[in-house]
């Protein structure tokens, strides 16, 4: 006997897919609802902006950070100042090659370090440590020993010395490496035309750097020391001459062209002033500024 069942449960609802769309007037009231409070919050926020931005304006060229050469002030004041003789210095040859930097070579002279210390002394005359300074040197193993030099006559500790790692490298001056000190003339003999001439290369890594490669350097130093102090006293040590004088050139709006004009001696030491230049440097011609803004002068 067989029996069969019948089932009485309600088979299942499906739910009815929505429409594509919803109805017309339900579609405007939830766009304009959605709508409505981010409309109100941009009238808001450019009403705000509107008030604000004129008090918060900054002149690009005035934004801290922003270093342009020449600079429209200083935060800071700065002294320059050249190591004294290096060893190779002594002998009358060039040594401009980074790898070497750090070598026992690249040090003080015997003379180099009666030089330094004079120039220490004369900091501490000027008042340049008087309260506190920061001294920037660079790496180079010579203008490193001017930096202690300057720190121990000062009384300065050690902490404030702070080694520069590239950006005051001596200028490379490629195929003169290793030739006599007074190969430098044709270098500036050079740089008298153009600043951006390089000297000629060689192939055992010393850099032929133009001016306006060294130009590039010592502003982003400049840049960093500006941004990163304020109302401070820095004593920037370079090994050699001409970081220094295309630095000076620069700060001053001089054409670059002229450069080696303000050339340092070994030991020397400079104030910074903005609004001059030392008297004595100036050359029977007269120093004149770029009309253009360095390193493109005409």
């Amino acid at each position: 006997m067989s029996s069969t069942f019948v089932s009485h449960t309600q088979p299942p609802v499906l739910p009815q897919p929505s429409p594509l769309y919803p109805p017309k007037s339900t579609l405007n009231k939830n766009v304009h609802n959605i709508f409505k409070p981010i409309i109100n919050r941009r009238r808001l926020l450019a009403s705000i902006a509107s008030a604000v931005t004129p008090f918060l304006y900054i002149p690009a060229t005035e934004a801290r950070g922003l270093f342009q050469m020449p600079p429209a002030r200083l935060s800071n004041q700065y002294f320059l100042v050249r190591a004294g003789e290096s060893e190779f210095e002594s002998i009358g040859i060039i040594n401009t090659n980074p790898v070497a930097k750090t070598s026992v070579d690249s040090g003080l002279s015997e003379k180099g370090k009666k030089q330094t210390i004079k120039a220490a002394l004369e900091l501490k005359a000027m008042g340049a440590c008087d309260g506190s300074c920061w001294i920037w040197p660079s790496i180079t193993q010579r203008a490193y020993q001017a930096a202690e030099i300057i720190a121990a006559v000062s009384e300065v500790n050690r902490s404030r010395i702070v080694p520069e790692y590239s950006f005051l490298d001596a200028r490379g001056l490629g195929a003169y490496e290793g030739k006599n000190l007074e190969s430098i003339s044709k270098v500036y003999a050079s740089d008298s035309l153009s600043p951006n001439i390089k000297p000629p290369p060689i192939d055992d890594g010393t850099p032929n750097e133009s001016v306006a490669d060294v130009f590039v350097r010592v502003t982003q130093l400049m840049s960093i020391l500006e941004t990163q102090y304020s109302e401070d006293t820095v004593i920037i040590v370079s090994p050699d001459s001409d970081n220094l004088t295309i630095l000076q050139a620069g700060l001053l709006g001089l054409d670059l062209r002229r450069h080696s004009d303000l050339s340092f001696g070994p030991g020397e030491v400079r104030f910074v002033d903005p609004s001059s230049i030392p008297t004595y440097k100036q050359p029977a011609s007269a120093v004149y500024k770029c009309s253009n803004p360095p390193p493109n002068c005409n």
